[in-house]
């Protein structure tokens, strides 16, 4: 399913270029409805629907103007909204969804923005790097650590990470990344791709995904859930899918602002 998700945005992004940004503001309000409903305060629609609606705006903020009146036209809301309400819903409650409902929106809309650092056409090629290094860097480290983990990473807030399969992660997906990168300069050989970069991206995603997973997996904990939902079969909810991708874009975004993986 996550494959055909990469697909379906790759495939309408020619013809259709806002499917990214509806996909994007698809995901983040289902993230955040299901932090809602884990801390059990969706029935506060002072606070639960101004957090939806932010997370299926920020994506099509045209620039930071608009972002920035955005998030404040939302925090208005929500701080007036407690003020009637502060009997029913805690300001740590509030703070919760509060900083989550800027985190999860803003870093998932790092995606469209680096898909348009490259004007050339190759945009999703830097999407597709980016969702791969947090996806794959959570698979080479369940698979590695599955036959050769010993060593807990942190086991008191997810028991079956290991750090053999941390590296393990982490050296899959610096392969896979040069890998991407090779095939992309196979079919495109005019274009020098910069393979230090991609590197980069892997290792550092893999360290990122892991500091993803981790800080939701706290979340899940103090909130008593094993998954976030069940809106992916197997999987669990969309939180459990892209806490990887929240925390690993921003960091390909700002790495690749600065040293492109292919040639301005």
């Amino acid at each position: 399913m996550l494959v055909a998700f990469v697909a379906a945005i790759v495939i309408f992004n020619s013809s259709f270029p806002f499917a990214l940004n509806i996909v994007l503001a698809l995901v983040g309000a289902l993230g955040l409805w299901e932090l809602i409903t884990a801390l059990g305060i969706q029935k506060r629609y002072f606070l639960s629907l101004p957090s939806v609606a932010i997370a299926l705006a920020v994506p099509f903020c045209p620039d930071f103007f608009f972002f920035q009146l955005a998030i404040y036209v939302y925090t208005l809301l929500i701080f007036t909204g407690l003020l009637f309400h502060h009997q029913e819903v805690s300001f740590r409650e509030l703070g919760v969804v509060y900083s989550m409902s800027l985190l999860i929106p803003w870093a998932l809309s790092t995606l469209a923005s680096i898909r348009s650092l490259e004007t050339d056409g190759h945009g999703m090629f830097y999407v597709i790097i980016t969702i791969s290094a947090a996806w794959v860097a959570d698979a080479g480290a369940y698979f590695v650590g599955s036959f050769l983990g010993k060593t807990k990473l942190c086991p008191m807030i997810s028991p079956k990470k290991t750090v053999e399969g941390a590296v393990g992660g982490l050296v899959v997906n610096v392969l896979a990344m040069l890998a991407f990168g090779l095939v992309f300069a196979w079919m495109n050989p005019d274009l020098q791709v910069n393979y230090w970069v991609l590197a980069i991206i892997g290792a550092g995603g893999s360290v990122t995904s892991i500091l993803g997973d981790l800080s939701f997996s706290l979340i899940k904990r103090s909130c008593h859930i094993k998954d976030f939902g069940q809106v992916i079969p197997g999987h669990g909810g969309i939180l459990d899918r892209f806490d990887s991708v929240i925390f690993v874009s921003p960091f390909v975004y700002l790495l690749v602002s600065v040293f492109p993986i292919l040639p301005l």
